[in-house]
């Protein structure tokens, strides 16, 4: 008999239910819920170590995503057909978590935690990722692990005018905004979304309204931690060794030489950094020498809290910032477009000291991406691909592969660019941007968009509008009311600081956002001074990017494959293709080209993909003469494909064979075809007429020859 477990049901406001049940699977993991909604179901474990690692001054969490494909009844592509490294919707819904989890363990618990959330089941047009960061928290809730929380995640979808909690994936189809939202009982942790020109007003009330129905959520996981006697005392731990006497004398030595240098205001951000070092330095060197790698590293973490604690104090007293700007001021921009003569569009944006080289290249239906995902399936023709070497922050680590963050900022400037892109029948394209970060020093996310919006005017591409965009932080005190939002941070502010709100659009409106909030209690006055802040700090980059280029460039460069579409008829797509391929290889090969089919309803949607302009003509006039229908009176230069005893079979277009009988090559009677004709010559034929239940084509070469006189036609 299979075990009873713990349930807590969530009513949500339009009928549906969802529950959270524990004790019943995965029962050795130190918390383990199966969250269910309809048909979806999710399993979420966490397993946390009893002691942290030596010399571990940091929470290693790690989360993991992971959607079964037995989920969905489906096997997994590739040649093992098994899953394998996560896609990068996978790790999309990883960090989502990761970001709303992580801020809310506690400071001093350093103890490696491991968060699996998998999907279990699924239910077509039901989108599991909005339930996630529900599942991981719920586990957590019903372990002994230190938390927080609860937290939870819910989408808002603002469809035909309304607002729309966890719609279907078909619902978002229709949304001008998608949102997904993450937040505890009280305060909102993250934010990540995309929109189509939506208002600063707008977004705001989304963030309410989501709220509204994360808070149902959260209380759940209370009710429902309450129920399980293991979650009712949490873990004892010490994690962290501390030395007051040694913090005392960091905090008096240290604080205000490092106010001092935070007020003075410098842009180099190595130059800083070897100041704040330069006072850490001194401090070591008062200390007796046997006592100084002893305690270097506690010192370091002490030293850490007193330079945060210095600069933030500097930025809300003063009103000024580490590099010397105001609270609403942007860093120099400088860019330039058609930098990189041979790529199809290219650009280089500068901000400050983060500069990204950003690259289009444009391909056709051939180049998109295959989403073969357990749950998301079908193939997309952007793409945009983000890179972080380490040489960008002047730092020699190796580089393996892409990282979380890499994927994570990527998919954020494709979303934001995304809405502005033409449909596919204004750009037959498949369009990949490439954004190489070359100096990093904060907003190298935003860096992207702006240079992929330049690179994309470069390239030709018809975007509707330029987008921009900036990240916004927040400096806060406990227990003051004074706090300060600042524009287009800086590497250092985003770690100090209580906020990293990236906002990107163009002039009339929100095209995505993502934020991360690290302080509890921020009101919603708090976000839309951001708001109203980031608003403006996005018109004047936009203003600075339209000194280089202002609309995209008339035409294509030369080098750039150009694609003419051919609309057919369905029933001649067999023809052009040919047996085994035959026809639609020998065009490619001869003309050079690419050419792509697609069956769409009763067509045949044909892409000519070439850089030569005549390769791409001589393809269209073959295709024309493939589908081309014969017309009885018409006249055709044939090529002689076959003769037989009683005439010969003559190709009057490709494909397209008709019966010249014995009897119509000549007025005169003939004993034999081949006295006249013979494989391959290229004789004039008239069409005469079409059997009606064949539809095989009767020609006629005399009838294009003077009939002789005399001549009667019965000899």
């Amino acid at each position: 008999m299979s075990p009873k477990g713990i349930t807590q049901t969530i009513a949500m406001a339009d009928g549906r239910t969802i529950t959270i049940e524990t004790g019943k699977l995965a029962k050795q993991a130190d918390g383990a819920v199966v969250v269910t909604m309809g048909k979806t179901m999710l399993l979420a474990t966490v397993v946390s170590a009893k002691e942290a690692r030596e010399d571990v001054d940091f929470l290693p969490l790690s989360v993991d995503y992971k959607e079964k494909y037995a989920a969905s009844g489906k096997f997994p592509g590739g040649f093992f057909k098994r899953e394998g490294r996560p896609s990068d919707y996978e790790v999309l819904i990883c960090r989502l978590v990761d970001r709303a989890l992580r801020p809310l363990f506690p400071t001093d618990y350093h103890a490696e935690t491991q968060v699996v959330i998998s999907l279990i089941s699924s239910e077509e047009d039901v989108a599991p990722d909005a339930l996630a960061a529900l599942a991981a928290s719920a586990a957590i809730s019903v372990s002994d692990i230190p938390f927080n929380g609860p937290i939870s995640e819910a989408r808002v979808a603002h469809i035909n005018g309304e607002f729309v909690i966890n719609p279907s994936i078909s619902a978002l189809l229709e949304a001008d905004l998608d949102l997904m939202v993450a937040a505890s009982m009280d305060n909102i942790m993250m934010v990540e979304g995309e929109s189509k020109e939506v208002s600063e007003a707008l977004m705001l009330e989304a963030l309410k309204i989501a709220h509204e129905a994360i808070k149902i959520q959260c209380q759940a996981q209370i009710d429902l931690a309450k129920k399980v006697e293991k979650a009712t005392v949490k873990r004892e731990y010490s994690h962290e060794t501390n030395d007051e006497s040694l913090r005392e004398a960091i905090t008096a030595y240290a604080y205000k030489p490092c106010y001092e240098l935070a007020l003075q205001g410098n842009p180099d951000k190595h130059a800083r950094s070897d100041g704040f070092k330069a006072v850490l330095e001194k401090f070591m060197e008062s200390l007796p020498e046997e006592e100084r790698d002893e305690k270097l590293s506690m010192a370091k973490r002490y030293f850490h809290d007193v330079e945060k604690e210095a600069v933030r104090d500097a930025v809300i007293n003063e009103r000024k910032r580490l590099d010397g700007r105001k609270l609403d001021e942007i860093r120099p921009i400088w860019s330039e477009v058609d930098y990189l003569p041979s790529a199809h569009g290219s650009a280089v944006f500068t901000r400050g000291e983060t500069q990204a080289l950003v690259t289009v290249t444009m391909g056709s239906k051939m180049d998109e991406q295959m989403i073969d995902g357990a749950v998301h399936e079908g193939t997309s023709n952007f793409l945009l691909h983000y890179n972080f070497p380490s040489f960008s922050t002047g730092e020699a680590r190796p580089n393996r592969g892409v990282s979380r963050r890499e994927v994570g900022h990527g998919n954020l400037a494709e979303r934001a660019l995304k809405p502005m892109l033409p449909s596919r029948e204004e750009n037959p394209y498949t369009i990949r941007i490439v954004s190489d970060i070359l100096e990093s020093n904060g907003s190298s996310s935003m860096a992207s968009v702006c240079g992929g919006t330049l690179a994309l005017m470069d390239a030709g591409v018809k975007i509707k509008k330029p987008v921009a965009g900036i990240a916004m932080g927040l400096i806060t005190k406990p227990g003051n009311q004074k706090f300060a939002v600042l524009s287009d941070i800086l590497g250092d502010e985003d770690h100090l600081g209580d906020m990293d709100f990236k906002v990107t659009g163009t002039v009339d409106g929100i095209t995505a956002c993502q934020m991360d909030i690290k302080v509890d209690g921020l009101p919603y006055e708090v976000l839309e001074q951001a708001l109203e802040q980031a608003r403006k700090g996005r018109l004047h980059i936009l203003g600075e990017m339209a000194k280089t280029i202002t609309v995209p460039r008339e035409d294509y460069k030369d080098h750039v494959p150009r694609i003419e579409k051919v609309i057919i008829d369905k029933e001649f797509i067999g023809a052009i293709i040919g047996p085994g391929g035959k026809i639609i290889q020998e065009m490619q090969r001869e003309t050079n080209t690419t050419i792509v089919i697609e069956e769409k309803g009763d067509k045949g949607i044909i892409d000519i993909v070439s850089a030569n302009k005549e390769s791409i003509e001589e393809v269209k006039a073959r295709i024309r003469a493939i589908v081309a229908v014969p017309e009885i009176g018409e006249v055709y230069l044939g090529t002689v494909k076959t003769i037989t005893p009683f005439g010969a079979f003559v190709e009057v277009m490709p494909g397209k064979d008709g019966l010249l009988h014995i009897s119509e090559i000549e007025w005169r009677r003939l004993e034999t075809v081949e006295s006249v004709l013979k494989v391959g010559d290229k004789i004039k034929v008239k069409l005469i007429g079409i059997d009606p239940k064949t539809h095989k084509m009767k020609l006629s070469r005399k009838a294009l020859i003077p009939r002789p006189e005399g001549n009667d036609d019965r000899n």
